[in-house]
């Protein structure tokens, strides 16, 4: 009985179009923000930080990244790794070459050069779609790792291949223990969803979506397929080439070519399919499964007297994530968020049947 909506007039247009239209959703939010900051520092330990939270706000960053392009688009991509790579090593380069720059103008930058490399490879979907398009964006996949592990100007010609940064430090504030790189990442992750909600409710989000529905359609009502599927193309490399340079700065920081492997892009293809494609806050339902899951098959048999090797449970995590994804395509192709927004209905409804 507390999810009702009744009595909340909208008196202007711009209260019809806000973000969070319902007084209980504005409420859980500003709660939600407010225990996110002020109380999960104080709350968890370094090992929920480094092996939970802040792998779940950087992935979550290139899910949101991956999902304006393939949910809101239309447009599949199984290569999104590379562009994260391609942030990382132009984000590395920058901090050692132009070494006064502010790290979040390193950031906007590395993100920026992500977004050329992705309209470049963004190129073909001009031409192609489908599984087609799909095989097109794995080229860019294969040309990252080759090119990262051949040119040994990326890597300061290092011997070994790998990399390692030195601890970010911005506005005198050095970023170096777990609780600050959650909150600088908390953050960013706030600001950039912010943005992707503002980008897929104005006129650039429902270009996306009617070239995801029909493209044909969309050129008859005067929208230009090119324009759409390139800036899609554009600013979804640009979230995950930032994603890409948190990744390796605030998460790994140090590296190898294989660390933005294509495994990591099935990932995150996963996240949007279990979360919800088409949907922002189904990029944080995915990442959280897909980071929480493997912490899960590794404790939770420990927890029941189960020994379970860790190749075993390795296997256990393939399994399951091909089962849950064949699961959701069947019974929700919308994923989590959906679910989410079903139980949400209910609420409005309940007790009434209908």
């Amino acid at each position: 009985m507390i999810f009702r909506e009744n009595g909340q007039f909208k008196q202007t247009y711009t209260g019809d179009l806000q973000m969070l239209p319902i007084l209980q959703d504005r409420v859980f939010m500003a709660g939600l923000l407010v225990f996110s900051f002020g109380a999960v520092p104080f709350l968890a330990s370094d090992y929920l930080f480094l092996s939970l939270l802040i792998p779940f706000l950087i992935l979550t960053l290139a899910a949101i990244g991956l999902n304006l392009l393939v949910g809101y688009c239309g447009q599949i991509s199984i290569g999104h790794a590379a562009f994260m790579a391609v942030g990382a090593y132009a984000a590395y380069n920058l901090v050692l070459r132009v070494p006064w720059l502010n790290f979040l103008v390193v950031l906007v930058l590395a993100g920026l050069i992500a977004a050329a490399v992705g309209m470049l490879f963004g190129i073909p979907s001009l031409r192609i779609k489908g599984l087609y398009l799909a095989v097109a964006t794995l080229a860019a996949q294969f040309f990252s790792d080759w090119v990262f592990a051949r040119v040994k100007w990326f890597t300061n010609y290092s011997h070994s291949g790998s990399v390692s940064t030195a601890p970010v430090e911005l506005f005198g504030w050095r970023i170096d223990t777990p609780t600050e790189k959650y909150l600088f990442l908390l953050g960013v992750l706030v600001v950039f969803t912010l943005i992707a909600k503002n980008l897929t409710r104005g006129h650039l989000g429902r270009a996306w979506m009617a070239t995801r529905d029909m493209d044909v359609a969309a050129e008859v009502i005067g929208i230009r397929p090119v324009y759409a599927k390139l800036t899609a193309f554009a600013v979804s490399s640009f979230y995950c080439g930032v994603a890409g340079a948190l990744w390796g700065f605030m998460h790994l920081g140090s590296w190898e070519p294989l660390a933005f492997n294509l495994n990591v892009s099935l990932n995150l293809l996963f996240m949007i399919i279990l979360g919800g494609m088409g949907s922002i806050l189904g990029a944080y339902y995915g990442a959280a499964f897909i980071v929480v899951l493997p912490i899960l098959l590794n404790q939770v048999p420990l927890w029941l007297g189960i020994p379970v090797s860790t190749a075993t449970a390795a296997h256990l995590e393939f399994m399951i994530f091909g089962a849950l994804i064949v699961f959701f395509l069947i019974v929700e192709p919308q994923g989590l968020a959906r679910l989410w927004a079903i139980g949400k209905e209910k609420l409005r409804l309940w007790p009434f049947p209908h």
